[in-house]
């Protein structure tokens, strides 16, 4: 089964904190800043705690340098 999920994505925060808006759309808050990745990483280790996954089941497969980004999960 495949799934996209939409993600908003605020770095550089002091916290980190997820919202969840609807059964495929999140808003995330993390303290990674966005450079090198660094931001895409956290914002996927959060993402795959809320969804009870392995991160490897994870890809960003769209807005790798924009705060909107799409990934995809995989079972």
């Amino acid at each position: 089964m495949e799934q996209y999920i939409k993600v908003k994505v605020h770095a550089d925060e002091k916290h980190n904190k997820l919202v969840k808006k609807s059964a495929d759309t999140y808003e995330i808050w993390v303290k990674a800043p966005a450079e090198r990745g660094r931001a895409n990483l956290a914002v996927r280790t959060l993402l795959a705690e809320e969804l009870g996954i392995a991160e490897n089941k994870l890809s960003l497969i769209k807005g790798m340098t924009t705060p909107s980004k799409i990934f995809l999960r995989r079972e």
